[in-house]
């Protein structure tokens, strides 16, 4: 990074090229997917199954993620995280049965990214107080960059060279970037010693603060979405609109997320400017936007032409992202520092447990009735998550606020 540039805002541009690959290698089992499907001779379900399995992995291993995020060497969580992650997406690219791609991207795969989110997160909310939210928000669009790269790049490589060579590009970079973060990156403990977090009062606190509860069913309601959109929107452009693999894996992703990028950016430094009077507004924002969501992810399931789902892509996105400049910043105000990690492991760990039934649900209803219903049904899982969140900024937030120490 050039001199002169803090190092809170230079570990923010690390983990942002960290987060980069965390999401596109995620994206690029869903961008291959049509050809991968074909070359295997997997059914729907079966892919569906490959998805899901790997949300379950992820959600299953992030508790522990967490709690080791609070006790361990962040520095070395990260830049490990990222290494397993990308030598299995690397060995991914050899897999020729259903059993080996389980194996190798379901759970191998899955487990090594679940360590990354809780350690990270928990590194950016120890450095940034008064610019959480703003330094959250950049750190979030790196998603966004890395599922619509990943959406082009993948897509143009399965089309010329086949769908292995999208892993093993992707798994090759994403292990040098893990030897550079190795070097770069410095534990926050050093700057705010933290101690050992305490099992049992990491339950006092999930149980006492109800806040914490809703925000994670708000939370669900997002990552329950975004899985199931991620793994077939790629397949719904190419077979119902009859586009490329390069072109399904460009037009799902950018659209919604380059709105999602503006949605982010705006939504953290509204939400930081807004918090200093009152941080239950963080909440309101984060409520607004699921609800408002809605309508635009049932447009996406109903579009009779490309120009309508483009729309309807890029409103959801905004939407998204509004929420996404908050989403650990809000659970930050009612949890203390020290168990930061361990509460966001848990947070993750329902939510992605919850998130691994949407690819085989979206799958099933493919088979059953088309994968438009599943998209249009999507709709009303946001307005759950929305009421959720607005239930806890109203009725619980001041309350479990005033438990955190400042």
């Amino acid at each position: 990074m050039p001199k002169g540039i803090p190092y809170r805002w230079e570990l923010v541009g690390w983990l942002w090229l960290a987060f980069f690959f965390n999401q596109a290698d995620r994206q690029v089992f869903a961008i291959v997917l049509p050809q991968l499907k074909v070359d295997l001779g997997l059914t729907d379900i079966q892919a569906g199954w490959i998805a899901g399995l790997f949300t379950a992995s992820l959600a299953v291993t992030v508790p522990v993620a967490g709690y080791l995020g609070d006790l361990w060497n962040r520095r070395w969580l990260v830049s490990g995280s990222l290494f397993s992650w990308s030598a299995s997406t690397l060995l991914t690219a050899f897999a020729a049965s259903l059993g080996q791609l389980i194996g190798i991207r379901s759970i191998a795969t899955g487990a090594g990214e679940a360590v990354y989110a809780p350690a990270a997160n928990a590194l950016i909310g120890e450095h940034h107080r008064e610019t959480r939210a703003q330094a959250m928000a950049i750190h979030q669009t790196s998603l966004y960059c890395g599922v619509v790269a990943s959406g082009l790049l993948a897509g143009w490589l399965a089309d010329r060279f086949g769908w292995r060579s999208a892993f093993v590009v992707f798994g090759a970079v994403g292990i040098l970037l893990s030897l550079v973060l190795a070097l770069r990156l410095r534990d926050s403990r050093a700057v705010h010693p933290a101690g050992r977090p305490e099992l049992r009062e990491i339950f006092r606190i999930v149980v006492s603060r109800p806040t914490l509860a809703l925000l994670t069913l708000g939370f669900s309601s997002l990552v329950f979405v975004n899985v199931g959109y991620l793994t077939w929107m790629p397949t719904y452009l190419h077979e119902q609109f009859g586009q490329s693999l390069s072109q399904s894996g460009f037009s799902s992703m950018f659209y919604h997320h380059a709105a999602a990028f503006a949605g982010v950016m705006l939504g953290g430094r509204i939400s930081d400017a807004m918090a200093v009077a009152a941080p239950r507004r963080r909440l309101l924002q984060q409520s607004v936007a699921l609800i408002a969501g809605a309508p635009f992810i049932y447009g996406m399931g109903a579009a009779g032409g490309l120009g309508t789902l483009y729309v309807s892509l890029a409103l959801f996105g905004f939407c998204r992202g509004l929420y996404e400049a908050n989403t650990y910043t809000t659970v930050f105000e009612v949890v203390e520092a020290r168990y930061h990690a361990s509460i966001s492991g848990l947070m993750i760990c329902f939510a992605f447990l919850t998130a691994a039934a949407a690819p085989i649900i979206l799958g099933a209803l493919k088979q059953a009735a088309g994968l438009s219903l599943g998209i249009r049904s999507l709709s009303a899982v946001y307005i759950i998550g929305g009421v959720a969140v607005l239930g806890a900024a109203l009725f619980s937030f001041e309350k479990d606020h005033k438990k955190v120490s400042p």
